[in-house]
């Protein structure tokens, strides 16, 4: 008896139950839930930034906030992929126009846009486990 109101109590508070399942208790709590992708972008992008001094514990944080922030696992992957192919290009374009010669601009963008997707591996995994989570 004491187990099953310790049950009522805990999917009452949490919304979640010993089996796993959860329940809707509110609507407004999963919409609070869900951020734009252009939110999420932005927050993956900051992350990124302030825990670059991590070489692989970095990535996998900031991809586990994004992908718990955005609600769900194919929502983690792709705010994990758009900042990564943004400034991946962003990066290469700059680097070919401020050359001067423009196959050394291209090589050393090309150099840039391999540097954005080495990033991708460990925020696509830690997107996927915060999306789990989410």
């Amino acid at each position: 008896m004491a187990s099953l109101r310790l049950h009522v109590i805990l999917v009452n508070l949490l919304g979640c139950s010993f089996s796993g399942v959860r329940f809707r208790t509110d609507s407004s709590a999963t919409a609070e839930k869900q951020s734009s992708i252009v939110k999420v972008c932005l927050w993956i992008l900051i992350i990124t930034v302030l825990l670059f001094w991590l070489p692989l514990i970095g990535p996998l944080v900031a991809g586990f906030v994004v992908g718990k922030r955005a609600g769900g696992i194919g929502a983690g992957i792709r705010a994990a992929i758009l900042p990564a192919i943004l400034v991946g290009s962003l990066m290469f374009a700059l680097a070919t126009m401020l050359t001067g010669i423009p196959v050394l601009g291209v090589v050393a963008g090309m150099g840039g846009l391999a540097l954005a997707f080495s990033l991708v591996g460990p925020l696509l995994l830690g997107a996927v486990i915060g999306g789990v989570f989410a």
